[in-house]
């Protein structure tokens, strides 16, 4: 069995995030620590949480190493964009053919092989101030 030992001043804290948190996963590991120094078992908490054992032990892990850093999202998640490192040349795209972004979808099909939608791009545009 594996519970995580707390601090009072960690527990307080935790206690803390897991009522006023800003996002769900905090909350969430929040309160499984919690649960944890309380001495509810990994199996117990899976099944609360409804994860797998592995996950709880990886947010365990992360106490240990990190701490209250590693209750977020950690960035690097999700689908990359596609159009990362050809930021010059959608800007270049956009000064040619400005209010239509059809004309840059087409263009980076035709000659990078790179299929995106129209929101994709938009998206694309918003994240890198384009």
């Amino acid at each position: 069995m594996r519970y995580i030992e707390l601090t009072e001043v960690d527990l307080a804290k935790l206690e803390e995030l897991y009522r006023k948190g800003g996002s769900a996963t905090i909350r969430k590991r929040s309160q499984c620590l919690v649960l944890s120094h309380q001495g509810r078992t990994i199996t117990d908490l899976a099944k609360i949480f409804s994860v797998s054992r592995r996950t709880i032990e990886r947010w365990f892990e992360g106490w240990v190493k990190k701490g209250f850093d590693s209750l977020g999202v950690q960035p690097g998640r999700g689908a990359k964009t596609l159009l990362k490192g050809h930021e010059g040349e959608v800007h270049k795209q956009l000064a040619l053919h400005n209010p239509n972004l059809n004309n840059v979808l087409d263009h980076f099909e035709k000659e990078h092989g790179i299929k995106i939608c129209k929101r994709t791009l938009q998206n694309f545009l918003k994240g890198t101030g384009l």
